[in-house]
């Protein structure tokens, strides 16, 4: 692709002039409380594709759509009932529905996939909700990091791999949460991803348990579905309860490279994830190892998003 000869880092207080950028058809990078988030103008044929073009993506994953709050949400898509109660109870915040579009919903085909459905989500991050009101338009945007690769959760991350491929960086700082978000979908509804809202949480709000979910990675439905995601450049091996001869990746009070929670602290893993995949990668590089190991996680909670993304990252990678 032609790439553009600057990536502007811009500062909080240039909030407005990211929104231009992004009313004007350009990519920018934004903090969302889940991870960064690489946005374009959902309306926007070339918009669109220039995000799909930039991150190297697969054009049938689709895209979820970024909206300053549920009103806005409302304008494009069919809310079910149980919808309706999962945004109450968790809009804004970390978790996009996947719902039938309406008709004049004006969003691009290439955000679809061509599907008769969306993904939509209202975030939380004070920036994002800012500069989604500013720009007036709905804003699809996937993590901003190339396709299949650790996801951002600084500035900093968006830079390394995205620099001169997009026009700006809004620089919110560090991501809370760490994991994107959790996605439900379908009529009955489904967990088509873990993240930060567990299916635990969603089905006490319902007050009945999820459908069971239908995934297929060769035809995804939804973002993140991938089975190759999320890696790291060398390899991942998983389920290791101790460090070896190559450098580990811990979790609990135990000895190791890193460790993403000393305490076993499930929300403080989430955290770290992305960052510490990132620092593995470069530490098992750097000690001529081709790979790394991984302590086990409980597969409960928010852990069961964690073991998600750790298990695509140690995915065998296609091509």
């Amino acid at each position: 692709m032609k790439g553009l000869a600057v990536t502007r880092r811009l500062k909080p207080a240039e909030i407005g002039d990211a929104a231009a950028l992004l009313r004007a058809g350009e990519r920018v990078a934004f903090p969302t409380e889940t991870v960064y988030g690489l946005g374009a103008d959902a309306t926007s044929d070339k918009a669109v594709a220039g995000v799909f073009e930039a991150k190297n993506r697969p054009s049938f994953n689709p895209l979820i759509v970024h909206l300053p709050d549920a009103a806005a949400a409302n304008e494009l898509a069919v809310f079910s009932q149980d919808a309706e109660r999962l945004a109450e109870a968790f809009w804004p915040g970390p978790m996009s529905l996947v719902l039938p579009l309406r008709a004049g919903h004006g969003l691009s085909a290439l955000v679809t996939a061509g599907l008769d459905t969306v993904a939509l989500r209202v975030p939380s991050h004070p920036l994002a909700r800012e500069l989604l009101s500013l720009v007036g338009r709905p804003v699809a945007a996937p993590s901003a990091n190339p396709s299949g690769k650790i996801s951002p959760t600084t500035a900093a991350h968006v830079l390394d791999g995205l620099s001169g491929r997009i026009a700006g960086v809004l620089d919110g700082g560090a991501c809370e949460v760490g994991l994107e978000s959790s996605i439900f979908g379908g009529d009955p509804l489904r967990l088509l991803r873990p993240g930060g809202v567990t299916a635990e949480a969603a089905e006490a709000v319902l007050g009945h348990a999820l459908a069971q979910a239908e995934l297929s990675p060769e035809t995804p439905n939804a973002p993140g579905q991938l089975t190759s995601h999320y890696a790291p450049d060398v390899g991942v091996v998983l389920d290791v309860s101790s460090a070896g001869d190559v450098p580990h990746l811990g979790f609990g009070p135990r000895e190791a490279t890193r460790n993403l929670s000393m305490s076993g602290d499930l929300i403080e893993a989430a955290t770290n994830l992305f960052a510490m995949l990132r620092e593995m990668d470069q530490i098992t590089a750097e000690s001529d190892a081709d790979h790394f190991t991984v302590a086990p996680i409980p597969g409960e909670g928010l852990g069961h998003a964690i073991r998600d993304r750790l298990s695509r990252a140690a995915a065998p990678r296609s091509g």
